[in-house]
């Protein structure tokens, strides 16, 4: 087949935003004394639009960009050309398929058709009859990678991030031969941390120097003259004055492969099970190929491929993934719901933090370093006050030594923090924000001393996580000027805001909320001023489910097993531990007084919180976690044991119950902000499409609810017919 039998199928994505294939030719530099090795077709793919509009590979790109090969093929055939290169517009090499396109996709054969039409093109690229070079410009994604994979030779830029197999992430297996080639290029140990550990890690990605220190490329050049130097290195490598060295390159027939790439795979394994239990179905289906591909033809292993791919994507499983990612964390996290104007935002240009404890040092490392304004901390002593600004340089001196800032930077960035023992430093500050004792009277007193100094425009910002902010902001001579600000610990890595307003919180104090939320590189999400507000509430209610369960009987290890055919990144009582036992009974509590029964108080909680207990699990010599015997005996337990199914079932149900009241009550605009809050705020699965997918997968919502919380089609498979 070719691409020009796939006319049909593209035909079927009228709306795609072609990334085109535009091709020029390059007579190619000579070396010293010598003549040019000849002329070189370069093609570069291009969608027409500005770096914020990413390339992407969608039906009709693929078609038309399978042309050009071909054309390729015949003018190589031919003897005019001596090489093709392919590159990207700046920023991209090109970003991978289209995900909107492949959404759409409603029919098993079209995800076939989609995954073989890549095939045919990747094939082409790969047997052109000249050598082929990837120019790796910039951001290189899923089958944006393949490109270069395929290719004969890679060149990469110092400049370049974002370079990926992050299939496994998004539900799906790489296609379009990544799992074949990056294995034999670069070990299978290496593949297993490109295709499966960085997805598995937030979807982390490498950088151009960490992927050519990989394998993944054969040359390493600076971005100022990267395609000068990309073009005079392909003219000696087919002149024949250069051949890469590939020193991570494997061969599978060789004798010690076997046991190597058994090995690489089992690891996988391992790591799939911690990080999502086995919930997620792609990740393990990525290590089947790999698993099976080093005996197999690469044609063989495509063709795997293809039928893999045509299975993942009817799945509800990939469908959520995609809700989660492009619809919520691509779109609805840059559009957030309910924020007023920006254009009614004020400029900040100091900030002041209330306290310098742990967290309030992270606040103003986080203010300094992304907004660079002076942020001034306040505490109730000197010595509180060095801790917390030695804590900042401290951190500062740590990404110097990382070499993730200069040290020019460093140098600004600790200058720009300062602290005091007097509140009268914020009498010019923009925005203050409190990170003090988590008690409404202490937050309340912080407030009316900050009215009495700051000027009448200060905004005031509480970092609470459960509290009141229409409480706190009561006996303010402007109420109006308070606004929650409640970041996700640790500040410097979790991406959510939940951003409160008030009942009397100004448009403008709103606004510069959400415009401070951009500017720290966090996705701000409109939350009601309700208990908790949304992770918290959810998380508690969630932890409270389990934990009732234990104190009724249920062993400790069934009651923290339930609910991992969830795949959340902890159990409830690891989670429990990180939190800190006296905070998580601290907000228990805050929600018991607010809601009643539904947020039980856990007795046996509070006597090891008496008894100065950390955690309920202690971690044994053979590395298997047990709770001490001493632990026990300060609890006591009821006699109406759960299974581990019941356990999971309740919780569901819980879950449903809860988030069903509070989008009844307004917490948040809709479903959608939850689920981006729970992705953003806890860490949770981007396979489960979030949080209300999940439920309505199976069944809690309809049990509780009577209706599922998103329309058919929003996160899963559209109806029959």
């Amino acid at each position: 087949m070719s691409a020009a039998d796939f006319i049909e199928f593209a035909a079927l994505f009228p709306d795609e935003t072609v990334t085109h294939a535009l091709v020029r030719d390059i007579e190619l530099p000579a070396a010293a004394g010598k003549p040019s090795p000849g002329t070189f077709a370069l093609i570069t793919l291009d969608n027409g639009l500005d770096h914020s509009k990413p390339t992407t590979l969608g039906p009709r790109t693929l078609v038309e960009l399978g042309k050009v090969l071909e054309g390729l093929r015949e003018r190589a055939a031919r003897g005019e050309i001596a090489g093709v290169g392919v590159t990207g517009k700046p920023y991209y090499l090109v970003a991978g398929a289209d995900l909107s396109a492949v959404k759409a996709l409603e029919k098993r054969e079209h995800g076939l058709w989609m995954a073989q039409l890549g095939h045919d093109v990747y094939r082409t690229l790969a047997n052109l009859g000249v050598p082929s070079f990837a120019f790796i410009n910039g951001a290189a994604l899923g089958g944006g990678l393949e490109i270069a994979l395929q290719s004969t030779y890679r060149t990469m830029s110092t400049g370049a991030g974002a370079l990926a197999l992050p299939e496994a992430f998004l539900g799906l297996v790489p296609g379009w031969g990544g799992v074949y080639i990056l294995p034999r290029l670069i070990g299978p140990e290496n593949a297993v941390k490109v295709m499966i550990e960085n997805p598995l890690s937030n979807n982390r990605t490498l950088t151009g120097p960490q992927a050519f220190e990989l394998g993944i490329a054969d040359a390493l050049f600076e971005p100022a003259d990267f395609l000068e130097q990309s073009l005079a290195w392909a003219a000696e490598v087919i002149s024949g004055h250069v051949v890469p060295e590939r020193g991570n390159a494997v061969d599978p027939a060789a004798p010690d492969t076997a046991a190597r790439w058994a090995a690489a795979v089992a690891a996988g394994r391992r790591f799939v099970e911690a990080k999502t239990s086995h919930a997620a179905h792609a990740p393990g289906k990525v290590l089947d190929l790999l698993e099976a591909n080093r005996t197999i033809t690469q044609a063989e292993s495509a063709e795997l491929e293809c039928e893999t791919l045509a299975e993942l994507m009817q799945t509800d499983e990939f469908r959520a993934t995609v809700y989660a990612f492009l619809d919520l964390v691509q779109k609805r996290s840059k559009r957030p719901a309910g924020a007023p104007d920006r254009n009614l935002a004020r400029p900040v240009t100091k900030v002041g933090v209330v306290g310098a404890g742990l967290m309030a040092s992270q606040l103003a490392l986080l203010f300094a370093r992304q907004l660079k304004v002076p942020v001034v901390m306040t505490d109730i002593d000197q010595g509180r006050v060095d801790k917390g600004v030695g804590y900042v340089h401290a951190e500062v001196d740590k990404l110097l030594g990382k070499q993730r800032i200069s040290q020019d930077a460093a140098n600004r960035t600790k200058a720009l923090v300062t602290g005091s023992v007097s509140k009268d430093v914020f009498t010019d500050a923009d925005f203050v924000i409190e990170a003090v004792f988590e008690e409404l009277n202490v937050k309340k007193q912080v407030f009316a001393e900050l009215e009495a100094i700051v000027t009448p425009d200060c905004i005031l910002a509480t970092n609470t996580s459960s509290l009141s902010v229409t409480a706190m902001a009561e006996d303010l001579q402007h109420p109006e000027r308070l606004v929650g600000f409640h970041f996700f610990n640790p500040v410097a890595v979790m991406p959510l805001l939940e951003i409160v307003r008030a009942p009397r919180t100004d448009d403008a104090v709103l606004a510069t909320a959400f415009e401070l939320a951009k500017a720290l590189k966090k996705t701000g999400v409109l939350v009601k001023d309700a208990p908790a507000f949304v992770v918290n509430r959810i998380l508690l209610r969630l932890m409270g489910e389990v934990t009732a369960a234990f104190d009724e009987g249920t062993p400790a290890d069934v009651a923290d097993n339930a609910l991992r055919p969830m795949g959340l990144p902890m159990t409830p009582f690891t989670l429990l531990a990180m939190v800190g036992l006296p905070v998580a009974q601290h907000v228990q509590e805050s929600l018991n007084a607010a809601f009643g029964d539904r947020f039980p108080v856990s007795a046996n909680l509070q006597k090891l919180i008496d008894n100065g207990v950390k955690a309920l699990w202690e971690t044994a010599p053979d590395g298997t976690q047990e709770i001490p015997q001493s632990t026990l005996s300060l609890m006591s337990f009821g006699t109406s044991p759960s299974t581990g199914e019941d356990v999971l079932r309740r919780t569901q149900d819980a879950l449903a119950q809860e988030i069903g009241l509070m989008l009844d009550e307004g917490v948040v605009a809709g479903p959608e902000d939850i689920d981006l809050c729970m992705i953003l705020g806890a860490g949770w699965p981007m396979f489960l499409g979030g949080i209300t997918p999940y439920l309505d997968r199976v069944g809690a919502s309809e049990r509780v609810n009577g209706k599922p919380f998103l329309p058919p089609g929003r996160a899963s498979r559209p109806a029959a017919g």
